[in-house]
């Protein structure tokens, strides 16, 4: 959770945009992991995993920090002019694994 943290703040992520890329646990839950981590379900370490996948990424391809960290609030012509967050807050896994895909190609990975 800590690595899921500082990716959020880099993000500007709000409290609602970090529960839905999380899989939607409670608001309560949430805070609970914030403040002292415990048992994820797979799905919310999954979720982490993609997410970091991207965010380290982006540092690839992106080595400017602003700009790595900016790109996934830009509207992008591959997600049909919807920013990476937007796709991403579409509330599945696999929504965030398209936006992961999606960079692991530009970095050739």
């Amino acid at each position: 959770m800590d690595a899921f943290t500082k990716l959020a703040e880099d993000w500007d992520l709000s409290t609602d945009e970090q529960i839905t890329l999380l899989g939607s646990p409670g608001r309560s839950t949430f805070f609970k992991w914030k403040k002292s981590g415990g048992n994820l379900p797979h799905d919310t370490i999954e979720r982490i995993s993609h997410l970091l996948g991207i965010y380290k990424s982006l540092q690839i391809v992106l080595p400017e920090p602003e700009a790595a960290d900016s790109w996934v609030k830009s509207p992008n012509a591959y997600f049909d002019d919807r920013s990476a967050l937007e796709v991403m807050l579409g509330g599945n896994v696999v929504d965030i694994y398209k936006v992961r895909e999606y960079l692991d190609a530009q970095r050739g990975g």
